[in-house]
């Protein structure tokens, strides 16, 4: 471990995942330890257009003796490289290794004996993927997903037959880039610069996001058929988001009390595909990342995320 960005107590872990089409690939592991650690750990893997800043989130687990591990994926965030296309991929099944890699480091290296994992958006999709592979493995021990990314926030007829017929470009012209993006309405709702209380490098996350492109939203969409096809993740998941969405391009102050980015509907309605154990939680006012939500709204957040780990962890008292 290295010092990280943060500052202390906040350390890093370059993770060498070889090489792809477009050269060499990391993932950093980012880790924040207890003053009284307890044997438990939280692995967090953030969203598309995303990577870790959270540091609130680190201390709330970190305050209940959870050493904290945030994973920046690869060309996310601390991992991206000169030469690469930011945040793209074209199979999510390609973030995988750096998963492995990273609860082999929680488990083996530092010794924890009871693992978290904790999903946001586009990550919250790729950590049920990875906890279904990896049933047999008994890698985790439960999992928080946070307004995971569930299914394509368009009306049916943009979700499947035009979504198939831009997957099948996907295949043949990967990088192309499509008239797709995230508004800036998200962003502006989060950022200290503008109407939010979250600072964070908007390089690494831009308020418009990075291009969305063909490539990456054929391996989403393929991940999201996976999932409403069914999983079978053998631990409990909670899964927590908003009541209400908002689909407006323009800014308007409604924003700062739902989620801008995805349909929650479409969370709750492909829940029981996840598993047996599934715990459905909702939010009045949250925003896409329900901890960066108004004071307030974060703290029943963290109240229900500590409840429901205290039930169903054996994490004792919180």
């Amino acid at each position: 471990m290295e010092p990280d960005l943060l500052g202390p107590p906040y350390e890093r872990h370059t993770i060498d995942l070889g090489s792809d089409d477009e050269g060499p690939v990391v993932a950093t592991l980012v880790r924040r330890r207890a003053e009284r650690p307890t044997g438990r750990a939280v692995l967090y893997v953030h969203g598309f257009v995303d990577y870790f800043f959270q540091t609130h989130v680190a201390d709330f687990f970190a305050a209940r003796g959870w050493d904290f591990y945030a994973l920046d994926l690869r060309k996310y965030g601390r991992s991206l490289l000169p030469h690469q296309t930011a945040n793209f991929c074209r199979d999510l099944g390609d973030y995988f290794p750096e998963l492995d890699a990273a609860a082999r480091i929680v488990r083996t290296e530092d010794g924890h004996d009871t693992l978290l994992a904790m999903g946001h958006s586009t990550g919250g999709l790729i950590v049920s993927l990875w906890a279904h592979a990896r049933r047999d493995a008994g890698l985790v021990d439960g999992i928080v997903l946070n307004s995971p990314f569930f299914d394509l926030n368009a009306p049916w007829f943009v979700r499947r037959p035009i979504a198939a017929a831009v997957a099948r470009l996907g295949r043949r012209a990967p990088h192309r880039v499509l008239p797709l993006g995230l508004g800036t309405v998200y962003g502006e709702s989060l950022h200290a610069e503008h109407r939010g209380e979250w600072t964070y490098d908007l390089a690494w996350k831009p308020l418009a996001g990075f291009p969305v492109r063909a490539g990456w939203l054929d391996a989403v969409r393929t991940g999201q058929r996976r999932l409403r096809g069914g999983l079978d993740i053998p631990v409990p998941v909670l899964l927590a988001c908003s009541t209400r969405s908002f689909r407006g391009s323009k800014w308007h102050e409604s924003a700062t009390l739902a989620d801008a980015v995805l349909d929650v509907e479409h969370m709750v309605r492909w829940a029981p595909r996840l598993g047996r154990h599934v715990t459905v939680a909702r939010f009045d006012g949250g925003l896409h990342d329900l901890t960066l939500s108004g004071p307030a709204v974060r703290e029943k957040v963290f109240a229900e995320v500590g409840r429901w780990a205290e039930a169903f962890l054996c994490a004792g008292p919180t």
